[in-house]
């Protein structure tokens, strides 16, 4: 392979981006070397081409005998079968050979030393764990290996967010993608990413990458990635590319090109199934003798696994038998201390006085009439008897003490360490003592149960409280933006005021907390809403707020009100600071005493109510309205500040608002979304 040699993948194509030293149909070549050995990335939105770019890309190298390995998630590209002899490897029927993470390495030796092209299809594995682990350890082979062979190789990763995810939550397979795409390419190891999203794609593998093609993209969070890497009259320009037209950024000629990939020449397996009827083209085998090394690993596999299956077997057999030699003994044990009582009960009535007691056999209670005529084989076989029911006796004083001992265990282990009673059990006397105490006892759990739920333990800390994740928060806010689809201002103040109304009253004294301090501790939120300095309630009550997304992460263990930076993004932030700001307060009603909305959010809380409401951002009818610096009513009445009191006002203030801002833009779904939003 020489250093020059190049594959026609792509031409140039007209508009915004194109090459202007280029005509529209100039071809668009790739190094190989630079393929097989660098870092790439290939995103789009789904039915933008890039599969299609992917596989454009594998045929040219496959014709120029390069092999490659396809780790494949949607099982869509056996359809290269059609025109090469790949080994489609995988869990289901139709692959050529079933494998698992015991196969890793014959693959990678495959792959390396006999140049054979590989689609790992991991689509069809039910559990999770198996394809990651599979996956992890084939990736783990090439790396061992390349470090010794040095040979072009290319590893291509479909739905690559998956295994490296922005959002953090990476496992030890993502760790290992990463560490191919920092040092693979100095052993030869290329690797090639691909997303529906870029946006949650890992940025440590975008950033680090030689090429990349950038299809059709709408979404505001994956245009603005574009925006900050080819610039902003590109992030606009990409959402209408056509199929199969992408934005290509190379490393090697520095320069962005607008170009068409071509179209695949081999059997489309990914294509959307249509109303015509599906036809699958012959697909070419590989050859027998692969699939027999293949094989030959499964097999040794299923014998290890039949081998340990009938030894296992085998043990259970020899447990039984092991347990039943013991009951065989114990029941030994029990003839022999029987036997040993009879022989006890015969000496004493051979040694006993012809008439009257006086035998020597212990435990055998004499009787005045033992010594009239007639009785002599009676009082034996009586003694043998009592002998019996001695030893009987004393066998079941034993198990009685030994499930009395596992009770009074499990007792303790229940009520965590209570104290039991030595004597093992209450006085049978004092009947009416005990119905006593067991009606107290009853009378106590009655208003326990009364009183509500038992407080939380006073050790609890942070660590007892199930942490809210990254994807926890990324969640929250893809629900936000499902919720505010139709993009007006109803949309938004609904969606966050429904959040806020979720919480706790607790919690929401905590998020005005937020809102005044702008950063602060869970503790101190928490004591400042009204409760204790118990880190583990604390903890806990917090974690609704900040599950929601009301508050952000800001380091060291503080965190920051985040609603101002949630309306900014629902709205691309396109809008200026007041209207982020009147957004906001119209959203902070449903939890912010109204006395204290005209104050920022930094003031001190015992100035509030010292000022007059300046009516800023409230209608006349707020302005007007007499209310107290606590929230209260003039007349009297009371309003909770954790509540959306009072509900008439703000609903008015709201509609006026509404008519006035949005009203002369919205679509008809939108205006009857508002209306019903009002209702």
């Amino acid at each position: 392979m020489s250093e020059e040699e190049t594959i026609h993948v792509a031409d140039v194509s007209e508009g915004i981006g194109g090459d202007a030293t280029a005509e529209p149909g100039s071809p668009v070549e790739l190094p190989v070397v630079d393929v097989l050995t660098g870092r790439s990335f290939i995103t789009g939105k789904s039915g933008s081409g890039k599969s299609n770019t992917a596989s454009v890309v594998i045929e040219n190298l496959l014709d120029s005998g390069f092999p490659v390995l396809i780790v494949d998630t949607d099982g869509e590209y056996y359809g290269l079968k059609e025109e090469y002899e790949i080994l489609h490897a995988g869990a289901d029927d139709e692959c050529d050979i079933v494998v698992s993470p015991e196969h890793a390495e014959k693959l990678a030796n495959l792959a390396l030393e006999q140049n054979v092209p590989i689609i790992l299809d991991v689509s069809g594995y039910l559990e999770e764990e198996t394809a990651n682990e599979l996956l992890l350890e084939v990736v783990k082979q090439l790396f061992a290996k390349e470090k010794r062979m040095k040979k072009p190789f290319l590893l291509v990763i479909e739905e690559c967010h998956e295994y490296i995810p922005e959002g953090g939550g990476m496992d030890e397979t993502g760790k290992m993608l990463i560490k191919v795409g920092k040092r693979g390419r100095k052993h030869g190891l290329g690797i090639v990413g691909i997303s529906q999203r870029p946006a949650d794609v890992k940025k440590d593998f975008i950033t680090q990458c030689d090429w990349l093609c950038w299809h059709r993209l709408t979404w505001d969070n994956d245009t603005k990635v574009v925006g900050r890497i080819l610039g902003s009259k590109y992030a606009s320009a990409v959402e209408d590319l056509g199929d199969g037209e992408a934005f290509l950024m190379t490393d090697w000629d520095e320069s962005i090109r607008r170009i068409q990939f071509h179209r695949k020449e081999t059997f489309d397996a990914g294509a959307t199934p249509g109303l015509d009827d599906f036809e699958r083209p012959e697909l070419k085998s590989v050859s027998s003798d692969l699939v027999g090394e293949l094989e030959s690993i499964s097999d040794e596999k299923e014998r290890r696994e039949s081998e340990i299956a009938d030894l296992k077997q085998e043990l259970e057999k020899k447990d039984r038998r092991i347990a039943d030699l013991e009951r065989e003994l114990e029941e030994a044990r029990d003839l022999s201390d029987m036997a040993d009582q009879f022989a006890q009960a015969l000496l004493g009535k051979a040694e006993a006085p012809y008439r009257g007691g006086g035998g020597r056999a212990a435990g055998i209670p004499e009787r005045a009439d033992a010594a009239r005529d007639g009785d002599d084989d009676q009082s034996v076989l009586k003694s043998y008897d009592e002998a019996v029911a001695a030893t009987e006796k004393r066998a079941q004083e034993a198990d009685e003490s030994e499930a009395e001992t596992a009770t009074e265990s499990s007792a303790s282990a229940a009520d965590g360490g209570a104290e039991v009673d030595d004597s093992g059990a209450a006085d049978t006397n004092d009947s009416n003592g005990g119905a006593a105490d067991a009606d107290a006892t009853n009378a106590d759990a009655a208003d326990a149960g009364a009183a509500g739920p038992a407080p939380e333990s006073e050790s609890s800390t942070p660590d007892d409280v199930d942490p809210v994740t990254r994807d926890d928060v990324a969640e929250s806010a893809l629900r936000f933006d499902d919720a505010i689809e139709l993009g007006t201002r109803e949309a938004v103040i609904e969606e966050l005021r429904s959040r806020i109304e979720a919480l706790p009253e607790l919690s929401r004294g905590m998020l005005r907390h937020y809102r005044r301090e702008g950063a602060s501790d869970p503790v101190a939120a928490h004591i400042d809403a009204g409760g204790d300095g118990d880190s583990g309630h604390a903890y806990s009550r917090h974690r609704p707020i900040r599950r929601v997304g009301l508050i952000r992460h800001a380091g060291r263990g503080s965190y920051a009100y985040a609603v101002p930076d949630l309306v900014r993004e629902a709205y691309a932030d396109r809008l200026d600071e007041d209207q982020v700001a009147e957004i906001v307060r119209a959203v902070e009603r449903v939890f912010v005493p109204p006395a204290e909305l005209n104050y920022p959010p930094d003031a001190d809380p015992s100035e509030v109510g010292d000022r007059p409401d300046d009516g800023v951002g409230l209608d006349a009818d707020d302005a007007d309205a007499d209310v107290t610096a606590d929230g209260g009513s003039a007349d009297g009445g009371s309003a909770d500040p954790g509540t959306d009191a009072p509900d008439a006002d703000i609903d008015e203030v709201e509609s006026d608002e509404s008519e006035t801002a949005t009203d002369a833009g919205l679509s008809d779904a939108a205006r009857r979304f508002a209306e019903r939003s009002e209702r």
